[in-house]
């Protein structure tokens, strides 16, 4: 098992913040960057709030899952 991180060693300002164009620009939705080979996910609401870390393996586990439809459950919300 990967010992990750702590979020708040990163450079959380020099990350380039990715937010899905399908969160209407009201800010409704997670923003996604990169750095140090691993991805965080943050909430673009509240970007003072310190993004959860997961490995690339574990981002393309859920990527993955979400483009077979694993998570779909989610949008009946």
């Amino acid at each position: 098992m990967t010992v990750k991180p702590d979020p708040s060693t990163f450079d959380l300002e020099s990350v380039e913040w990715t937010v899905s164009s399908r969160s209407g620009g009201s800010g409704n939705c997670v923003r996604v960057g990169v750095q140090g080979g691993y991805v965080l996910v943050g909430d673009s609401q509240n970007p003072e709030r310190l993004p959860h870390v997961y490995t690339a393996s574990e981002a393309k586990a859920w990527l993955e899952g979400a483009k077979n439809g694993e998570f779909d459950f989610v949008l009946n919300l």
